[in-house]
């Protein structure tokens, strides 16, 4: 007899029913603390640990967060580093001075110092947030405006004229524009402190950085450029127009003498593109914040409430032979039930599906991550069916899940109510009119019924006869799972003593309904002569909310903007679901975060625009040029649009703050212009000619403010990183709407201002 052959499959099939015993732990971060330098203690004190553990016992994490802040922190250090060279490149270009140029160029490095010291006072972390939306650009606009105001003054300073005075004059012409237009853009980020909610933990911190930068590079504008200036240019410097520029200055001359000559037709096609803009608005669709790749996938399988511990283990199992066929997954980790003391306690009937990807660099097919999710849900339907599958991220879902009170998903629709097979059933049709909506995407009614239960009935008449209580069936009743009769002591340690039947006691119904007990007399009556002990269906789950039974239905949307599916999504349920009196349907998750934010902003916004026009009133000390240059606000709006449109991307909260830091750039080259048209007709030039000549002289400053600031946010609008997605929409906006509002303040602002101006003129000369 052959031995060695049963030998080895013996081995084999023990390698295969080995039971590895596995702990899982999850660290709980303290709130205002921060994430990289919690998961970095965390993990040296797991090294710690390690060295304690007996031989065979290993702690691995399964779950770490650091890798994404690196990441994001990586894309937002690259995009901070070529947009600050493409802002010293631009200043170099345009403004005809080597040393002009880093002169300008160092107020970036201080200014960034100023607002890491106000970050570090403040207690706001580096992050995606606080440093992804500072724009070099914005920055040294202040200084560019001295700097290049210096130069020129400078350039035409005739022979035995003294540079201090000259350069003392040159900063004083330039000094309350530029404390205006940075006051006004300090303004414009005010309505972003106002955000509430996780809109408000997410940009306030840049709100915040952005203002510490501005307020540093206020001072240094009006302080230490001027300074610069003398010591670098105080022997003499040749005011001199660079290449561009000359290009630049021969095609704007005659552009403008036509937009003077034809002021309201140029007012015309500017309000005409403007009414484009607005017409096209709505098509643009809108969503609440643009979802972060975070580079892992989370899989939330619902199975049938009542599934075994066994059943549901193995089919995670099946599940992770599954995604272990992409070759994009390098490590898959499920984990199913969570205990009542966690903070989202879950059935057996449900697990976690933990999907780490590698790098996409190492994707052997390059396609999306929308892709890849749809290829995943339609193997593990066809692989492993009978069970719900709901595609997120882990932090997207442990934020959806505090936000919306365990809604995973990013719109719930919840219907209130008394009756929870009403709710169920009218639940159940909503998740079937909603999956016909276009960009519906793992449709799920929460399941609240189907739950087995095993029911028992105390026969009041029953226990009379044997002279029984109720209380003597229910403590036998509760045995089944475990009585407590008393606790334990071992030193400092506590443990409940309970009494419990044996498995074979209670493994059915039947042995249950044979269960003795005594009466007063020492007889042992069995349970079913007692109860009525039965099986039958239950709710899994109750939820409630405001005080009333609740079901929803959670949606995830994919393809498509949020706000424009939930609109389509509430026709078709006002159409086709009869909602009962009594019952109410609300909408919820991020679409109710959009329009909690976009109210904050409709009332913040305007009040923030209400004081802009107040202080460039308090500027000029007129209402024409106060309301002329108002006008670049909203007209400057158009090219944020069509830039948004262009590039298919729906209205956003980041897409929103890009048109509040737009606003504050376009007022201030309009400052810039106005202010130097006025003042040269306060010196007695004639009203054409201080036109003319203000527009041309300010071509340059308002050409190189734009330029830096677009430029500025060049790399976040192209980025591919981590954390790009967040980034794109504003800087989208911040460039496209640029292009607008910079040839509105060369052509609209100075063809209206003569125009406006003359009428006033003639009208005081015929009183």
């Amino acid at each position: 007899m052959d031995v060695e052959p049963k030998r080895n499959s013996m081995r084999k099939w023990a390698a295969i029913f080995l039971v590895i015993s596995l702990l899982i732990g999850v660290a709980m971060m303290l709130i205002h603390e921060n994430s990289r330098i919690v998961a970095e203690r965390v993990r040296a004190k797991l090294e710690e640990i390690q060295r304690t553990l007996p031989p065979g016992v290993r702690v691995e994490p399964l779950y770490d967060r650091t890798d994404l802040v690196r990441r994001t922190i990586a894309t937002v250090s690259r995009n901070l580093i070529e947009g600050g060279l493409l802002v010293i490149a631009v200043l170099l270009l345009l403004l005809g001075s080597f040393k002009g140029g880093l002169i300008v160029s160092a107020a970036i490095p201080l200014s960034m110092l100023v607002a890491f010291m106000g970050m570090v006072q403040a207690g706001i972390s580096g992050n995606l947030m606080s440093l992804g939306a500072i724009d070099f650009g914005l920055i040294v606009d202040g200084s560019v405006v001295m700097v290049e105001n210096i130069l020129r003054r400078l350039g035409h300073r005739k022979g035995g004229e003294e540079a201090l005075p000259l350069i003392r004059e040159a900063g004083q012409e330039v000094a309350r524009p530029i404390f205006f237009a940075v006051l006004i853009i300090v303004l414009v980020y005010v309505p972003v402190l106002t955000l509430g909610g996780v809109e408000g933990k997410m940009f306030r911190p840049m709100a915040a950085t952005v203002l510490f930068a501005l307020a540093a590079s206020l001072i240094i504008a009006l302080t230490l450029m001027p300074v610069a200036c003398w010591y670098a240019f105080r022997k003499g410097v040749t005011e001199k127009h660079t290449w561009v520029m000359k290009r630049l200055s021969a095609v704007y001359a005659p552009a403008l003498h036509g937009a003077i000559r034809f002021p309201l037709a140029t007012a015309g096609v500017a309000l005409l593109v403007f009414g484009a803009s607005l017409g096209v608005a709505p098509f643009m669709g809108a969503e609440y914040i643009p979802t972060l790749d975070e580079g892992s996938i989370v899989v939330m399988m619902y199975r049938v409430p009542g599934i075994s511990v066994a059943e549901s283990l193995h089919g995670n199992e099946i599940i992770e032979s599954v995604l272990h066929h992409f070759p994009e997954v390098e490590r898959v980790v499920c984990r199913t039930g969570r205990p009542e003391v966690a903070t989202d306690p879950m059935a057996i009937d449900q697990s976690d599906v933990y999907v780490y990807l590698k790098p996409r660099d190492q994707w052997p097919v390059q396609r999306t991550k929308e892709d890849l999710i749809a290829a995943m849900k339609a193997a593990l339907q066809t692989e492993a069916p009978g069970a719900a599958y709901v595609f997120s991220q882990p932090i997207q879902m442990r934020t959806s899940e505090l936000m919306e009170a365990g809604v995973r998903s990013d719109i719930a629709v919840k219907l209130y109510g008394p009756d929870l097979d009403v709710l169920r059933e009218k639940a159940d049709q909503i998740a079937r009119v909603v999956e016909r909506v276009q960009g519906a995407g793992d449709v799920r009614a929460e399941r609240v019924a189907g739950l087995p239960y095993l029911r028992v009935r105390v026969r009041r008449d029953a226990i009379a006869r044997h002279g029984l209580d109720a209380s003597d069936v229910l403590d036998t009743v509760e045995a089944i799972g475990g009585k407590p009769v008393g606790q334990i002591v071992e030193g400092n340690r506590r443990f409940a003593l309970q009494v419990r039947f044996e498995q074979a006691q209670r493994a059915s119904a039947e042995d249950i309904r044979n269960l003795k007990i005594a009466d007063p007399d020492g007889h042992f009556i069995p349970l079913s002569q007692l109860a009525d002990v039965f099986d039958e269906e239950g709710p899994a789950q109750i939820s409630r909310e405001n005080g009333q039974r609740r079901i929803s239905v959670e949606v995830n949307v994919r393809g498509r903007d949020l706000a424009g599916f939930v609109a389509e999504a509430r026709r078709a349920v006002e159409r086709n679901v009869e909602i009962p009196e009594g019952y109410t349907i609300e909408w919820g998750g991020k679409f109710e975060q959009l329009e909690s934010a976009s109210q904050r902003l409709i009332v913040a916004v305007p009040l923030a625009l209400l004081l802009i026009f107040v202080l460039l009133y308090l500027n000029f000390k007129e209402w024409t040029p106060a309301l002329i240059i108002f006008l670049n606000i909203p007209l400057a709006a158009t090219g944020g649009i069509f830039a948004l449109l262009l590039r298919g991307m729906p209205f956003s909260i980041s897409a929103g703050v890009g048109f509040i830091a737009l606003f504050g750039i376009a007022v201030l080259n309009g400052v810039v212009l106005l202010t130097y048209i006025s003042q040269l007709r306060d010196e007695g030039v004639d009203l054409e000619e201080a036109v003319r000549q203000g527009a041309e002289t300010r071509l340059r400053p308002v050409l190189m403010t734009a330029l830096v600031a677009s430029l500025g946010f060049v790399p976040m609008a192209f980025s591919q990183g981590a954390g790009a997605e967040v980034q794109r929409p504003l800087a989208t906006v911040v460039i496209g709407g640029l292009v607008t509002s910079t040839l509105l303040t060369l052509l609209v602002v100075p063809s209206l201002y003569q125009y406006v101006e003359r009428r006033r003129l003639a009208r005081r000369g015929s009183a």
